[in-house]
């Protein structure tokens, strides 16, 4: 099935070109929108890929039509053998980005530079430490902040997202954009989106009309400029005219972006996942170590996939308990 792009589309003509990869489900972050309070159960090491198998999966998409692979985790970086991973994906004809925490960054800008890894997407939900610290339940903010501005000054491509929870942080929403004043960064804001474990609710979740009325009610109206979005983007894209960073909303509940979507993620332990709201997982991992091909496999997912949201396609049936509690948190599909 060698360069076969058709097992990468599915049954409503969207062509898959992006693989997201979750390498581990470890952090040394907790951040309440992501785990329960009390974790989550961790698979055993021997069932998480190893870098050999992240690799060579990740070929075998390749080789059938995906141009970007992103690493996520938990916390990637905190992969004892992320150098070499790095190394190893680096030599597959992709476009090759990371999402992290940003929290040990500052050890990889060389490794990064040295495997032409220019895109960074750094979490980051508010400028305030005590906040930081209630939400991620560590007290790690100046260590974060210090490191998004030695990207820049290394001339990485930054992106910050920031997860809007009212009551929480949207009081620091045009904070946030004047951050793209002077540094040239993207500031993405996610609507808060349901999870097993993390507590979702309609009423906490801030929503990408909410986030322009602010925009409209604090900045004058002509300064305000949309901007293009990239092909398949999943963010309207904004800038402040005069500004030199730009930001943008990723309104996943409220306005999805599914009739684009060409995303694909394999969890840490091997596990395809059509769609980030998808309740359903194909194990390629088994099939693999079993010596089987993993195309057919791929194939059936692909074309598995629902038209909107993992088949939850209106705001009623998100707020179904059952329907996301069925779901993986967040920490263990990958950001």
């Amino acid at each position: 099935m060698k360069n076969n792009q058709a097992i990468l589309t599915d049954q409503f003509k969207r062509k898959h070109t992006y693989l997201r990869i979750s390498l581990t489900e470890r952090c040394n972050l907790r951040c309440t929108y992501c785990m329960p309070a009390e974790g989550v159960p961790l698979s055993p090491k021997s069932h998480i890929m190893n870098y050999d198998e992240v690799y060579t999966i990740a070929k075998t998409f390749v080789e059938h039509g995906v141009t970007k692979i992103r690493l996520t985790g938990g916390e990637p970086l905190i992969r004892k053998d992320i150098s070499v991973i790095l190394g190893k994906l680096a030599s597959l004809p992709v476009e090759l980005a990371i999402t992290t925490n940003g929290i040990t960054i500052d050890r990889y800008i060389d490794v990064l530079k040295e495997n032409n890894i220019n895109n960074i997407n750094v979490s980051l939900d508010t400028l305030s430490e005590s906040k930081f610290k209630e939400i991620t339940r560590r007290n790690q903010f100046d260590k974060v902040y210090k490191n998004i501005l030695l990207l820049i000054e290394n001339g990485f491509k930054v992106k910050i997202n920031a997860v809007l929870i009212k009551g929480f942080n949207d009081d620091e929403i045009i904070d946030f954009i004047n951050l793209t004043k002077d540094l040239p960064i993207s500031f993405r804001f996610i609507e808060f989106m349901p999870f097993d474990g993390n507590k979702w609710d309609l009423k906490k979740m801030v929503s990408y009309a909410e986030v322009l009325e602010r925009v409209n009610n604090h900045f004058p109206i002509e300064h305000v400029e949309r901007i293009q979005d990239a092909e398949n983007d999943t963010s309207k894209n904004y800038r402040i005219k005069g500004y030199k960073g730009s930001f943008a909303i990723i309104s996943s509940v409220t306005n999805p972006f599914c009739d684009s979507c060409n995303r694909l993620r394999l969890t840490a332990d091997g596990k395809l996942k059509n769609c980030l709201f998808s309740a359903t997982e194909s194990d390629l991992l088994t099939s693999f170590r079993e010596g089987k091909s993993i195309e057919p496999i791929v194939q059936k997912a692909v074309l598995g996939k629902f038209k909107i949201r993992g088949g939850m396609d209106t705001l009623e049936k998100l707020k179904e308990p059952d329907l996301h509690s069925k779901n993986r948190s967040m920490i263990t599909i990958g950001g």
